[in-house]
């Protein structure tokens, strides 16, 4: 049977967006098609499932190329069996570059996620989310973690880098929506040993032996120095400049509430205990969640495993 060419996710029908939000072999993918059908901001991209062929991937990278109005494009990678040496996502690259730079992925049995590019170096405000429960119809709580300019994603969720503010929710009945209020937010602030300051240097570390590194643009074996020069050669100085992250997070923590409820209350695992996404506001600005973690279901299930769920939910 030929193997449909991959289309970008803005262009899938409903009925399209419901079969993927439903196959647990690509998590990343079934939750940006789940966010993408609640019609929450996520960015478009594009699936390529091993077995795809170079001229197929070439292709669609392409199509979601001319889609999106870019000559380059975000690489990430989903389901697999995942190794100690974990592909760090994330970076950008022309378009003719794709096919060499997935090859190992999709040869590992790995998908390939291709997306609009983004900025990591000039975000405005980077939000973990993570919702959290001892069981149905038990009350649970919201944590927001949050990172203000020149920080991104990665920072909080694999970078060691502790948040600037956090916002906290306790007592909160997942089942049935409640609007907290406001002095039933838990707000502190920085924890970081060092403060802003050493925080800062841990970012731009990073920077230099990963980011910039995996995308070519050092070598890996330089210093925070030189990521930091990067950074200011470009006019990336976002970084650098006031964190104004409390202001930012406060203006944004209602919605962010009520995203994170409407996710729970959508997400297909009714008996979930802890779910994690993370929310982005670029320099455009234009803001974007990314994908949802179920705590219990973070890796793909095996072929058999998948099919034994299906039947059982039958």
């Amino acid at each position: 049977m030929a193997i449909s060419l991959p289309r970008p996710l803005h262009a899938l029908t409903a009925d399209e967006l419901t079969a993927a939000a439903k196959d647990r072999r690509w998590p990343k993918w079934q939750t940006m098609a789940l966010l993408h059908s609640l019609q929450l901001p996520v960015l478009n991209a594009c699936l390529i499932e091993p077995g795809h062929s170079t001229a197929a991937l070439r292709t669609a990278a392409h199509v979601l190329a001319a889609a999106t109005g870019t000559e380059k494009l975000m690489i990430r990678s989903d389901g697999g069996v995942e190794k100690k040496q974990y592909y760090r996502g994330g970076n950008t690259f022309p378009v003719e570059e794709i096919p060499s730079r997935t090859a190992g992925l999709l040869a590992d049995g790995r998908a390939v996620i291709l997306a609009e590019p983004t900025n990591r170096f000039t975000n405005r405000l980077t939000v973990l989310i993570r919702m959290d429960r001892p069981g149905p119809r038990r009350p649970g709580s919201l944590t927001l973690e949050a990172l203000g300019p020149g920080y991104d994603v990665a920072d909080l969720t694999r970078g060691q880098i502790p948040p600037q503010v956090t916002a906290h929710l306790d007592d909160i009945d997942w089942d049935h929506y409640q609007p907290p209020r406001w002095n039933e937010w838990n707000i502190t602030g920085d924890r970081c040993p060092g403060g802003e300051d050493a925080r800062r240097h841990r970012r731009v570390e990073r920077l230099a032996t990963q980011t910039l590194t995996d995308g070519g643009h050092l070598d890996g074996t330089v210093g925070a120095e030189h990521a930091e020069a990067w950074l200011r050669e470009r006019g990336f100085l976002h970084l650098f400049a006031p964190q104004p992250t409390r202001e930012a997070l406060a203006k944004r923590a209602r919605r962010l509430f009520e995203d994170a409820f409407f996710l729970a209350a959508a997400q297909p695992n009714r008996n979930w205990h802890c779910l994690a996404t993370a929310f982005s506001v670029f320099d455009e600005p234009r803001t974007i969640y990314w994908d949802l973690v179920d705590g219990e279901r973070k890796y793909a299930a095996t072929a058999p495993a998948a099919a034994r769920d299906e039947e059982r939910a039958a």
